[in-house]
């Protein structure tokens, strides 16, 4: 954004302590929300000291709309989704809260100078609401921070190979969807699941669990050879923007991933991965990567050089920094 002309000054709503300290405990702590919400309230007091404010999916969530308006009228805003998090509102289990806050973030949206969707999924949501404007920017890496990887002319071969599994404590309730095949998996060759940003036991299965860090995380990924991604198929999954398969991509990995939402689009069946939508497919799928060093890396140059191509901010930077001016101007 620099280079392109644009200062950019970030709040975090949530900070990394307060995220950290919630992981840890099992849940926020009710005085440090009311100490970020009271930074996130005051912070758009001030906010017509600037051209535009560029909103990662809402301001103030699960305050009344009308007050998160109120602050925000005296300057054009973006906002933008990496998550369909407007079912967090309208699929609530508590019909009342579905009444009040369903259509809440579809009213934030109309009013958006510009909605920047991670999918096309996201990006119908925006359209249905009447956004005045919709752009659909997929999730990106920095190539910078993910160094072209290395494949050796001679293929080593690995004593254990090791599939590995990005995310957090929040999402590790997908790898309940690899337990049945990994297990079969394991009863006919011996691997690793790197487990990287939470624990998860799985029984029959070797599973490595490893801290997430910012600075280790690319390693960690890069040190593996097969990356996942399970995903249920609803509403929710749908709105994803897969980024954890572009991390492997970028990493030079093959990819397996449930054929749910952008992950379709992501991954090429046969190019740089496979999609496994049932026990069977898992297994075969894992196997025949864990087992085939050369299917290995001709899919994990075909997924680097999509990650090129497609699904890096070096790519996509200068068209976000456009889209931000233009939203400042009114365009």
């Amino acid at each position: 954004m620099r280079e392109a002309g644009v200062h950019v000054e970030v709040q975090a709503l949530i900070d990394d302590a307060t995220l950290l300290d919630r992981y840890k405990v099992g849940s926020y702590r009710l005085v440090s929300v009311l100490k970020r919400y009271a930074l996130r309230v005051a912070a758009l007091f001030g906010c017509h000291r600037y051209d535009l404010l560029w909103i990662e999916k809402e301001a103030l969530p699960w305050l009344p709309l009308w007050f998160e308006l109120i602050l925000l009228r005296r300057v054009p805003y973006v906002l933008d989704f990496d998550d369909a998090v407007f079912h967090n509102y309208d699929q609530h289990l508590i019909a009342l809260v579905r009444r009040l806050y369903g259509l809440r973030l579809d009213r934030l949206m109309a009013k958006a100078a510009l909605v920047m969707c991670g999918n096309q999924y996201l990006a119908d949501r925006a359209k249905s609401a009447g956004a005045q404007r919709v752009e659909v920017l997929p999730t990106v890496i920095d190539l910078v921070r993910y160094p072209a990887p290395v494949w050796p002319n001679s293929l080593p071969k690995h004593d254990v190979s090791t599939i590995v599994w990005i995310g957090s404590p929040s999402t590790a309730r997908y790898l309940q969807i690899l337990q049945k095949p990994l297990q079969l998996l394991a009863q006919r060759m011996k691997f690793v699941l790197r487990i990287i940003g939470a624990e998860f036991h799985m029984p029959g299965v070797q599973v490595e669990c490893v801290p997430w860090a910012e600075a280790t995380e690319v390693a960690s990924i890069a040190a593996c050879h097969v990356g996942v991604m399970p995903l249920q198929d609803s509403a929710w999954e749908r709105g994803k923007c897969g980024y954890k398969l572009i991390q492997y991509m970028a990493c030079g990995l093959p990819v397996v991933a449930s054929p749910v939402g952008v992950n379709t689009q992501i991954v090429e069946p046969g190019v740089n991965g496979f999609l496994a939508n049932s026990d069977g497919e898992w297994v075969t799928a894992l196997e025949q990567l864990l087992t085939q060093a050369q299917l290995r890396q001709r899919m994990g140059m075909a997924g680097r050089a999509k990650v090129e191509a497609q699904y890096c901010i070096q790519k996509t930077g200068p068209k976000m920094a456009e889209l931000l001016k233009e939203a400042a101007k009114g365009a």
